[in-house]
């Protein structure tokens, strides 16, 4: 991998963490949510959203329908 790649991806994931960063501190400010609740409900949110692109993704690809491919 050519160092200006690493570097770009690096800057990304190091601005995308800020602005997760800075987004929990606004809602919890916004909705006076304890910070334990507020540690508890991001990484369940992540969790999620991961968990949605993988069944729609399962389910929509039609290149991995093993069903599909079955004699009728």
């Amino acid at each position: 991998m050519p160092l200006d790649r690493f570097v770009l991806i690096l800057v990304v994931v190091i601005v995308a963490a800020a602005l997760t960063v800075g987004v929990a501190v606004w809602a919890a400010a916004a909705f006076q949510l304890p910070a334990v609740a507020l540690a508890a409900a991001a990484p369940g949110l992540l969790l999620a959203y991961v968990a949605w692109r993988v069944i729609a993704d399962r389910l929509g690809n039609a290149e991995d329908d093993y069903y599909d491919r079955t004699p009728r």
